[in-house]
């Protein structure tokens, strides 16, 4: 694995998402078999890399019965100015997906644009904002309060695009086109 173009001092992307996973939601507790399928990671990948973030004090575990529920460790002089960077490489799609979870009328929510690209590993200058595609027919005052909403804790602009399910089907316009063939980062829904 190699080192995210977001933000390189980052071992890799996969250490990057469960660092999101778990400092960007306030009193996270997740399993390692939560982590694997948020991150997209294996799990016995995602066990080395909490082993790893344990031993460093970032994270923490315990044991119920078999599970191992994994959280931040808030007491680490660490946690605070490490959440913050690691909201503005690898938080955005965590954030949107709590966000945006009381949306109606969303059939797809991706990340898109220049911040998409860097979570691709593609080169390029840091982004100033987080471009979203919203695909459906949601209430836009509820549309612009979560974009607000995330706009607070991701500290970069959020700027969301709503399209219709139709629009997006047919693809025939330059935006959709534009979008369809560059790189996007789903939201959890």
């Amino acid at each position: 694995m190699t080192a995210p173009a977001l933000l390189p001092i980052f071992r890799s992307r996969l250490q990057g998402d469960l660092l999101a996973a778990l400092l960007l939601v306030p009193d996270a507790e997740l399993t390692l078999t939560d982590l694997a399928r948020r991150t997209g990671g294996s799990l016995a990948a995602v066990q080395r890399e909490v082993d790893r973030l344990e031993e460093a004090g970032l994270l923490v575990s315990r044991r119920i019965g078999r599970a191992r529920l994994v959280s931040a460790e808030r007491h680490s002089p660490a946690t605070a100015p490490l959440a913050e960077l690691v909201a503005l490489t690898f938080g955005p799609v965590q954030i949107l997906a709590e966000e945006f979870a009381e949306v109606g009328g969303l059939e797809l929510l991706e990340v898109f644009g220049s911040w998409a690209a860097r979570h691709h590993g593609e080169r390029g200058r840091p982004p100033a904002d987080v471009d979203v595609l919203a695909v459906g027919t949601p209430d836009r005052d509820a549309v612009h309060e979560a974009a607000r909403c995330a706009e607070e804790r991701v500290g970069l602009p959020v700027n969301v695009t709503v399209v219709s399910p139709e629009r997006w089907a047919r693809g025939e316009d330059g935006f959709v086109r534009r979008v369809r063939a560059a790189p996007r980062t789903p939201v959890p829904r």
